[in-house]
């Protein structure tokens, strides 16, 4: 019998110590330190569902023979997108979000609408009664999906070789525990010892696996960061759940894009694909209103139309409130610095409130010039024309700087009917002007583009 030995592990970055430490020195975290099991007798191995491992011998790149990867059609445009045209034979795919986000509903929709495909959603959460519930308010009927509420890897894998599914479904990875590792579910060697294993089973058989990951407080994966080095792709499902809309974005991704995006919307009936999120996000009653500005953004590769509102009043109190939602708060104080800085505009005694409408976040600098702008109207209490969108970076001195894709903007925008755009001047190279129909205002200075919106 091998002597068991034990080491005390971080729970928020899986470094080990071999005594108990008040504060991690790798993360400085506090009291994150817990004593696990790291050995024990080398006859409790994990048995990988009737696989045969072969070893592996060294062979030259030039001999190796690259054939496309085969992909499983999700049967959902939005997912297809997000992971590069579909499902990829043998790949590991992790998807984390918020608690009530919506993960296990994606998952268990899909799974559903894959007919022909044999599939095991294996749930550590919810009961096999929990699980059909849901399957009938999604109402989608499916003769070859098969359900089981189990957390022991070793159980897993023995029903995994019962079934013989083309795709695994594990809910969530921070359940799952193996009898090799003396530690609670969820603790880093568990997940890492989980994860590893399942990685195995995907690389040997060929079979895809979907993981439901949990995150922490700050938002990221919770457990090691070297869960998110084993899997192959890495989806972050976002959203408010005061809003109506969720977003899909790849993190990491070997076999596709991290810059695409998906966009759903939460139904009674699940999660409805948004093909063109434009029209969803502006509304339509803002005519003659001031302190509303149209964008045109991109997120990853994906253009549409955001409505950026503000409000500005007399500061109530002895020091004015900035508030944001949907960006970034530094980058408004510098906006409202550069307002007043280069274009005379005096806002330092008054409130600012700036929100993105439709609960989305927004990081694409090209939204600058439609923030000052809603800020501005509101200001001088001047409505911009309905039919009046822009798109621009601003700099520190009050330059429009020129963005990228902005051929795809005005194509956007020219497809939901707007007749004028406000852009950098710089971007005219980037443009073929014979496929647009619409009137192109090109600015250099905020100056110029306030000249345009409120001459």
């Amino acid at each position: 019998m091998a002597k068991t030995k034990s080491a005390y592990v971080c729970q928020n970055c899986g470094n080990e110590s071999p005594k108990w430490i008040g504060k991690c020195p790798a993360c400085g975290e506090w009291n994150t330190y817990v004593e696990e099991i790291i050995s024990k007798s080398p006859e409790h191995k994990i048995h990988l569902a009737g696989v045969e491992l072969t070893k592996q011998r060294p062979v030259l790149l030039s001999d190796v023979e690259t054939v496309e990867e085969s992909r499983i059609d999700t049967h959902n445009n939005e997912l297809n997108r997000v992971l590069g045209g579909g499902l990829v034979q043998g790949s590991l795919v992790l998807i984390g979000g918020e608690p009530g986000i919506g993960k296990s509903t994606l998952v268990l929709q899909v799974v559903l609408g894959l007919h022909g495909k044999r599939t095991l959603y294996v749930s550590g959460e919810e009961s096999v009664k929990q699980l059909k519930l849901r399957a009938e308010r999604l109402n989608i009927e499916n003769s070859d999906c098969y359900i089981v509420s189990e957390t022991s890897l070793e159980q897993i894998f023995v029903h995994i070789q019962n079934v013989q599914p083309d795709l695994v479904i594990i809910d969530s990875i921070q359940t799952i525990a193996t009898e090799t590792v003396e530690s609670s579910p969820g603790s880093v060697s568990q997940v890492r010892e989980c994860a590893s294993a399942i990685l195995k089973f995907c690389k040997t058989t060929s079979t895809p696996v979907l993981l439901i990951g949990h995150i922490n407080k700050e938002g990221s994966i919770a457990g090691p960061k070297v869960l998110e080095h084993i899997v192959d792709t890495v989806l972050q499902f976002e959203g408010d759940q005061h809003y109506m809309y969720r977003i899909l974005r790849a993190i990491k991704n070997r076999f596709g894009s991290t810059s695409e995006l998906g966009i759903f919307e939460m139904q009674q009936t699940g999660l409805r694909e948004v093909s063109n999120p434009s029209e969803m996000l502006l509304s339509q009653h803002h005519e003659g209103l001031s302190g509303v500005a149209i964008a045109s953004a991109i997120e990853g590769i994906r253009p549409f139309l955001i409505e950026v509102q503000a409000l500005v009043s007399s500061a109530a109190y002895g020091n004015p409130q900035r508030s944001s939602t949907g960006f970034d708060q530094r980058r408004l104080n510098m906006l409202l610095a550069v307002l007043e800085k280069r274009a005379g505009f005096k806002l330092t005694q008054k409130d600012v409130y700036l929100n993105i409408a439709g609960g989305l976040k927004v990081n694409d600098p090209a939204i600058d010039l439609a923030v000052i702008s809603s800020i501005l109207s509101s200001n001088v209490d001047m409505s911009i024309e309905k039919h009046v969108c822009m798109t621009g970076e601003v700099g520190l001195s009050g330059e429009i700087r020129p963005i990228n894709r902005l051929e795809q903007r005005i194509m956007e925008a020219e497809k939901l009917g707007f007749r004028k755009m406000i852009v950098p001047y710089f971007n005219e190279k980037s443009v073929n002007l014979k496929k647009i129909n619409m009137e192109l205002v090109k600015v250099r200075k905020v100056e110029e583009a306030f000249r345009a919106l409120f001459a």
